[in-house]
């Protein structure tokens, strides 16, 4: 192990948590536009192909070459992922009310 290999184990999970928030972050935003527009197909197609090509070309670049750099990069995502469930979801739990209709299956 050389003298930068922890700086660069450090760096490639720093950037697979970027990756990770690019990746999750850029899916919120999506489902977000793609609700109210008349192109949901588009939207959801061009944003996996992009999110896919940043992700992969990512991983790739950060890894080069070393398995240890890439299961940390790896790492990094799922903690991206986490770290963008954690700031989108909703403030109050339960903000819809509840009738008796809705109360029960038909």
């Amino acid at each position: 192990m050389g003298v930068n290999e922890p700086l660069n184990l450090a760096l490639a999970l720093a950037m697979g948590i970027l990756l990770g928030t690019m990746f999750y972050g850029g899916l919120w935003w999506t489902v977000r536009r793609a609700v109210s527009s008349r192109r949901v197909a588009l939207w959801f197609a061009g944003s996996l192909l992009l999110r896919m090509g940043l992700a992969l070309a990512g991983l790739y670049f950060v890894a080069g070459g070393h398995w240890q750099r890439l299961l940390l990069c790896l790492l990094g995502l799922v903690l991206g992922r986490l770290a963008v469930t954690w700031l989108t979801r909703p403030l109050e739990p339960n903000t819809v009310a509840q009738t008796p209709e809705s109360s029960h299956a038909p």
